[in-house]
This record gives C-alpha cells, structure tokens and sequence, in this order.
C-alpha cells in the first residue's frame, strides 16, 4: 500500500523537501525558526517540525511549541534534547521522529533546527541516503557580531582553527569553520548592529571558506519562506571529497553528545532572581567563553511577567513569554473576569511550585573551563530567604534592566 506522503493530488509522487537550520551558539536559529512558522501558517503550507536542544530543559522547544502555527496542531513538532543532532545517538531520535512525522502527514516542507554544538556532517550524510524525503537547504547562521568581536570580523577564524589542528585538537573554531564548508546558503544574523562596510568584510572571509555559498544578511528571523520554496537541491557532489577527510575525525565525537570542549549546566529554583544583583553578576562575571545561556525566569520586581533569558556571547536581552498565572491572581487590579480567576486558582492548585507556576528554568552553555562559575554566580542571584520574607511584606529591590522588553509571542 501506498504511503499518505508518497502520493500527490494528481497521483504524481511528491516528497517533502527538507531545511536545516544550523549555526554556532546563540545565532538566532529559533527566531527564524519561529518566524518562518508563522508564514507557513499563513501561507497554509504543509509543514512539519523538528527541533534539537542539547539541554536537557528542551528550551527551544517550548518556544517554537508556543507559536501559533504548532499550538493548534502540536502533532506537527517533535522535540528531540539531551543530545546533538549530529550524534549518533541524536540520528537515531532523528530517523524515528522524521518517520513518525511522514506517516502521519503529508507535509510540502520539513524545517529542522539544531542544536548549536551540531556537526552538519551526519545530518547531511543521513539525508543523502535518505529515500523518502529531499534535502534542499543546509542554512548555517552565523552571528556577525561574534564574528566581528571575536574573531576580527572573521580574520582570525581559520588561523586559529589552524592553530588547533597543529595541536591535536578540535574546538569550536573548528565547528564553526565546517558549518560553514558545509552550507550551501549562509545568513548573517545580527547584521544590524555592525557597519555595513565591516559586514561586507566578514562575507567576504567567509566566501574564503565556502566559495559556492549564498549569503544573506537577515535581522530579526525575517527572511521570506518563499525563499526555501524556491530552493534547488542540495548538492553532496560538493562535499564529498570533505566528507571523506572529515569522517574519521567525526566519527570519533560520534558517541558525544556534547563535543568540542562545550559543557552544559541546568539552573532550576522557584524562587525570583534579585534584580540589581542579577545585573552585576552578569557584569562582572560574563565573557566570551559562555557561549549561550537560555531560559525561562522571573524578577522579585516584576512578579507577573514570565520572561525569557536569552544570552549569546556578551549579549542579553529579556524577552516577554507572558504572564504567570501567579502574578494574574496576586494582582487585584488585573484585567480579568472573577470567572477567570477562579479558573486560573483552580489550575494553580494543581502546581506544587512554592510561588505557584512561577519559575526559574536556565541552560548555561560554555567552555569547560568557564561554565561552573558563571554558573554558581548566577545561583548566587535568587532572593535568599531573608530577602523573600521582606519581599512578601512588600519590600521592593532596585531594577536596572530595561523598563521595556519585547514581547515575542507569536
């Protein structure tokens, strides 16, 4: 019998086409991620999706599961966490999520976002052996500002991969170097915040690396879906030879499902951070090395916003998920029916947090050398318990952090 995806209204055989959505740490793969969701939602095009969070907290996949395009059809997402895409553990999730997706769908496009530990090499592998579905584009993210901070516009990269294969090892700067040879269409993200005579600069060392590979500067996730629709098929002649030279080298990380040096770290605690003291921690004891930092949180200052911590490199911003439905039923002067409230006690009855559904759920991402302490500074943020009873008695803090954030419902 004829599978529901292998036949077209016209009986022709159709397969979906398939993106990958690849890139270091923190270069925007779920804002795009998210953004062209929501045009395929709008466009009513078929399309599933699948999402890979190294961290066991599955943070990206709460996000894209929180778009509309996936809430009213949650059977057309799969989560797979705790591991690298790319790991041999990660195409094993990938293989029974992908053939699960299939057969129950009948999608036009699949749109795979990885983790940023992850290795396009398996991926591409897999999908090339693939019989069912056809790999369109591999798109690698790159952070401009990183680039340019980092590595001088992108000047330093290759030396110092260079450098680590004169020593014997493989550490980020190689990741990001094959992510690139990898790619047959680049973006530049955070394009904005860098001049534009600079980021002519930084594409330019990067067409040094992969002469064959488109590059867009996109800002904000906005780049048009009409753009992957239009997408010529993946070329694996042009990485062949690479493959081959690279596959030892892989195949020895294979089992790792966190190569490269990267180490992750899992904050979870009730209660709120302190605000001024959460400022100046992340003043003093941010660097280069935390490469991504991520989660959902809360502020003793601003009880009923759920926010969302987002960190690449030197760079946060808080973003606004929603409310907690805590904060809606503390405050009397809400905007709600008592119908409502009722409803929102009943639900809050059910949660066995000590503030409710209230709660401080983050990844920290970074070198091995580095990650443990950035992390126990962070611990170091929550409100002791001195300072929560002086809170419940209506004790404010100072709050440095921007007055207004982003809401990135969508």
């Amino acid at each position: 019998m004829t599978s529901p995806h292998e036949l077209g209204s016209t009986g022709a055989s159709t397969r979906a086409s398939v993106v990958i959505l690849n890139g270091f740490l923190g270069s925007g793969k779920t804002t795009l991620f998210r953004n062209l969701l929501a045009q395929a939602k709008q466009r009513n095009l078929a399309t599933c999706a699948i999402v890979n969070d190294m961290s066991e907290l599955d943070i990206d996949g709460e996000l894209i599961g929180n778009t509309r395009a996936v809430e009213e059809n949650t059977g057309v997402l799969r989560s797979i966490h705790s591991c690298v895409l790319g790991s041999k553990q990660g195409i094993a999730k990938l293989d029974a999520a992908l053939e699960e997706l299939l057969s129950r769908h009948a999608p036009e496009l699949v749109i795979i976002e990885t983790s940023g530990g992850c290795h396009p090499l398996p991926l591409v592998e897999y999908f090339n052996e693939h019989g069912e579905v056809d790999l369109k584009g591999v798109f690698v993210l790159v952070d401009s500002l990183m680039l340019a901070h980092d590595y001088e516009y992108g000047e330093t990269l290759v030396p110092r991969m260079q450098n680590n294969m004169a020593q014997g090892r493989r550490g980020t700067e190689n990741l990001l170097v094959e992510q690139i040879m990898f790619c047959n269409h680049l973006i530049l993200t955070k394009a904005d915040r860098i001049k534009e005579q600079k980021l002519r600069e930084v594409a330019g060392f990067i067409q040094s690396i992969n002469p064959f590979v488109t590059v867009l500067s996109v800002i904000y996730g906005r780049l048009s879906i009409d753009y992957l629709l239009e997408l010529q098929p993946y070329d694996y002649s042009k990485v062949a030879d690479l493959v081959e030279e690279l596959k030892p080298a892989l195949e020895a990380e294979e089992n790792d499902d966190r190569p490269y040096d990267l180490a992750t770290r899992v904050i979870k605690d009730d209660r709120p951070f302190h605000p001024q003291r959460l400022w100046d921690t992340c003043h003093r004891y941010l660097d280069q090395r935390i490469y991504r930092s991520k989660g959902f949180f809360w502020l003793a200052s601003r009880s009923k916003l759920s926010l969302l911590w987002n960190q690449a490199a030197g760079s946060i911003s808080l973003e606004m998920v929603g409310y907690w439905r805590s904060g809606l039923v503390e405050d009397e002067k809400s905007d709600i029916s008592e119908s409502e409230r009722q409803q929102l006690k009943e639900m809050l009855a059910e949660k066995s947090g000590r503030f409710g559904d209230r709660r401080c759920d983050l990844t920290v991402i970074g070198d091995q050398s580095q990650v443990d302490r950035f992390t126990e500074a962070l611990r170091s943020c929550f409100l002791t318990e001195d300072e929560i009873a002086r809170w419940e008695k209506g004790r404010t803090f100072p709050d440095p952090w921007p007055k207004k954030v982003r809401n990135i419902a969508g």
